[in-house]
């Protein structure tokens, strides 16, 4: 039987980092809740090696084919196996394993009405502003997508290109049919997306490295 979570993480050529994160999530002590998949997108170094000599599951695609498609792969998994929940991160260690616990307690809330969020995205930006934590560039980039998909949906996202997301069955389920995900650029655009189709989405504050 399933359990409730399961914890996606792509990798390409994460040999260096990939273990620290498995022992992250390992000192957790949620594995009675939580499985972890992590996606070697035909890595070229040690990352299979390494996922394997930590006891953690792993997909290898037989070719490079890009984060996008690493998450995708890791949804139609997640519907495979029955998952509840989904929580997807890094593999380079910028998202702390700390970050898991509260995802998935935001994913579990329900309000009086019985309805909780569909997608909960961990953010950098509701508790600091993004002049301490990133470059110009991104400073631009950033503002331009918050003004798009605040202009589009209404909404204001703080954290529009954050990696770090928790999704519930119907948010992945929707991810992993042909035609739904944009596999090459699955950030901002997806949160647009998603906010247009009447998906609930919550933003939580999230420490990254």
């Amino acid at each position: 039987m399933a359990k409730e979570l399961l914890i996606i993480i792509p990798a390409y050529n994460e040999e260096a980092n990939i273990g620290g994160v498995l022992d992250e999530l390992d000192q957790l002590g949620m594995d009675s809740v939580a499985d972890v998949l992590v996606v070697n997108d035909a890595s070229t170094d040690g990352t299979q090696q390494v996922v394997r000599e930590k006891g953690r599951q792993v997909v290898t695609h037989v070719f490079n084919l890009g984060y996008g498609e690493g998450l995708q792969t890791g949804y139609h998994f997640a519907v495979r196996q029955g998952y509840r929940y989904v929580i997807q991160m890094d593999g380079d260690g910028q998202h702390p394993a700390c970050n898991i616990p509260p995802i998935l307690e935001r994913l579990r809330f329900r309000d009086p009405d019985g309805q909780g969020p569909d997608i909960v995205l961990g953010s950098r930006f509701i508790q600091r502003k993004e002049v301490d934590t990133v470059g110009l560039g991104k400073r631009v980039a950033l503002r331009m997508f918050r003004g798009g998909i605040k202009l589009v949906t209404g909404r204001y996202i703080a954290d529009p290109t954050t990696g770090l997301q928790g999704l519930n069955r119907k948010a992945f389920h929707f991810y992993a049919q042909y035609g739904h995900f944009d596999d090459k650029y699955p950030d901002a655009n997806m949160i647009m997306q998603m906010l247009l189709l009447q998906f609930r989405i919550e933003e939580i504050p999230a420490v990254m490295r």
